[in-house]
């Protein structure tokens, strides 16, 4: 099967009407550094808030102050608001390619770790870069993780749709595939998250199962100009027309 590396996002739907779940690779792992930042939105100075969400004003933090051990629940891939899954467009998607991206896609939170789509998660903030207490997001679940995304993953296609930053929370060891998306000949930053968007979707419509399928999957606007092998890592860029 194809499994699909993903980003979150910093814009969050708020409430939920999900059931808890127990998320990949099990919920008491994350126990500790979750109780860290119920604690600081919970108990911390209004600072300490205002740092972690990376706000300026505290008026901007209340919607997100909540016990998330209390809180709605949502799927990860509609709590997330941002340029790639505004182009992902979830809630328009048949039923069937809902199932495949909660299932098959894997969302790097900068607060739960890697999580599936279709994991249930609070309303929360954390801003990209920040630690949560003693806690360092990126290291902490590189180290308790990486051993089991490296079994979960195991002999599955992957696909690394992931911005460069997540890349930190864990190191693909497996043969994989990722994309860059070129304009004019140069590299593009902005569009590229609205087309990790488009190209997710694209997968999920046409129910890809394998990098070899990927492979033939046209996607409207862009053409591959080139592929490059570098060990473990095939990358193939896209030319935006």
């Amino acid at each position: 099967m194809l499994k699909i590396l993903f980003s979150p996002a910093e814009g969050k739907k708020s409430d939920g009407d999900e059931n808890s779940k127990e998320l990949l690779g099990s919920n008491s792992a994350r126990e500790k550094i979750l109780s860290a930042y119920n604690t600081i939105v919970n108990n911390g100075s209004e600072d300490e808030i205002k740092q972690l969400f990376g706000f300026k004003k505290f008026n901007d933090c209340k919607s997100y102050i909540n016990d998330i051990f209390d809180s709605p629940l949502m799927c990860a891939i509609e709590r997330y608001q941002g340029v790639a899954y505004e182009y992902l467009e979830f809630n328009s998607l048949h039923v069937s390619a809902k199932k495949y991206i909660k299932l098959n896609t894997i969302i790097f939170s900068n607060l739960y770790g890697p999580i599936l789509g279709g994991d249930t998660i609070a309303n929360y903030k954390v801003k990209q870069g920040n630690d949560i207490g003693e806690f360092i997001p990126d290291k902490f679940y590189k180290d308790r993780f990486s051993y089991q995304l490296d079994l979960y993953l195991g002999n599955n296609d992957i696909l690394d749709l992931r911005a460069g930053y997540y890349n930190k929370f864990y190191k693909v060891t497996s043969p994989y595939t990722t994309l860059k998306f070129l304009k004019d000949g140069k590299v593009v930053s902005h569009w590229a998250k609205a087309y990790r968007g488009l190209v997710l979707k694209a997968i999920a419509e046409n129910n890809i199962k394998s990098i070899k399928e990927f492979m033939t999957l046209e996607i409207d606007n862009l053409q591959v100009k080139e592929i490059k092998v570098i060990k473990n890592k095939t990358e193939i860029s896209y030319n935006i027309i």
